[in-house]
């Protein structure tokens, strides 16, 4: 979504430019040439990155060969930074300038890699605002854009219209649970989720949602835990998380993105994420953050509840969310906490039209440069 929207920036500015890489459905509706399908990168955990690695090296491999043959004029790197910097590493070397989008979170973890940005990365778009001085302090050229969501993230539905299409009544709280968007997390996170939730129906009388993105084929994706969820009285909503968001009491979101957007929707919620135990043990001793939720750092405090991994049980979750639907003055304090990072994500002016201006800048200022290498085929 954050490659396409600068994309379309870019070619306001350049219309007769040609894009192919690594792209999803947006990019490809802006007529990107897709190379490799980002589906096929989706996946997170050292484990579980390791039982890809053959299929994600060979997609790496076809991308290296297409920037071979049709040498580009510049490449916009978005995030996955352990296929994107090893790209990074043969555009540089063939004279390709490199524009970084969604900076790697090395301030989080594994900070070796801030010499190969340095090293990789002409220009690096951050899109939080403790990340420009992070990186501009380890000699890394940073600029903090503003989050796009902050701009673009609304509900579609007034609530008493999304209460009549979905056939909900006012009278009882909306959960919305978030699992994760990527299948295998979400698999993973389903079972003390569904506890949580049948823990929380003993106690309040609720509507439940289970947020999903469009094209999800929930029935299908979770056909382990279907009887479940029908026997739970949860309703899947396909492709309205932000409507889901804004018109409920609260949300049980795995850590990630969504737990941004609810932030900026002022939605109360219980973050949570869960890896293998092989993934945790690796992992959990290079990570350098007193906090894993993004909300919690960007306020730099504890302001949304965090179980992760062991903490991450049915029972807790319950607890967390009971403890926030019976006191609304703790969750009314918590909505004001949320409207202090949205108004901290947003910036004057729209993020991805500064970051294609940035793009343009450098290339008019190295495209006169007599050394620059001859021009490519594309971006």
């Amino acid at each position: 979504m954050y490659a396409a929207q600068l994309g379309q920036a870019l070619k306001l500015r350049w219309p007769e430019a040609q894009f192919f890489g690594c792209a999803g459905p947006k990019l490809k509706e802006l007529g990107v040439e897709a190379v490799v399908d980002s589906s096929s990168l989706a996946v997170v955990g050292l484990a579980e990155v390791a039982a890809h690695l053959p299929r994600i090296y060979g997609e790496y491999r076809n991308l290296v060969r297409r920037a071979q043959v049709d040498r580009p004029d510049l490449a916009i790197l978005t995030d996955s930074p352990d296929f994107h910097l090893r790209l990074a590493r043969h555009l540089k070397h063939a004279g390709v300038p490199v524009f970084y989008l969604v900076a790697p979170q090395v301030w989080a973890w594994r900070q070796g890699r801030v010499r190969i940005i340095r090293d990789r990365v002409d220009q690096l778009f951050c899109l939080f605002p403790f990340e420009e001085p992070w990186f501009r302090a380890h000699g890394v050229d940073a600029t903090y854009i503003g989050h796009p969501l902050a701009a673009c993230v609304r509900p579609r539905l007034s609530k008493d219209a999304f209460l009549r299409e979905w056939g909900l009544t006012p009278d009882r709280p909306i959960v919305t649970i978030l699992p994760g968007s990527r299948l295998g997390e979400a698999r993973r996170h389903l079972p003390a989720v569904l506890d949580a939730v049948e823990r929380l129906r003993k106690k309040f009388a609720l509507h439940v949602l289970l947020a999903t993105p469009r094209n999800f084929q929930p029935r299908h994706a979770f056909s382990k835990f279907w009887e479940r969820i029908s026997a739970l009285s949860i309703q899947v909503v396909e492709g309205e998380t932000w409507d889901c968001l804004a018109h409920s009491d609260l949300a049980l979101a795995a850590s990630g993105t969504v737990t941004v957007e609810a932030a900026i929707l002022g939605t109360p919620m219980v973050t949570f994420y869960k890896v293998t135990p092989l993934s945790w043990w690796a992992g959990r001793r290079l990570v350098k953050v007193p906090y894993l939720s993004m909300v919690n750092l960007i306020a730099n405090r504890k302001i949304v509840p965090e179980l992760i991994q062991d903490e991450m049980t049915g029972e807790n979750l319950a607890a967390e969310a009971a403890r926030l639907l019976a006191d609304p003055a703790a969750a009314a304090r918590m909505r004001h906490e949320l409207a202090g990072v949205r108004d901290a994500l947003q910036v004057e002016g729209d993020p991805m039209e500064r970051a294609a201006g940035l793009v343009v800048e450098h290339w008019e200022s190295t495209a006169a440069n007599p050394n620059r290498r001859q021009s490519g085929n594309g971006a």
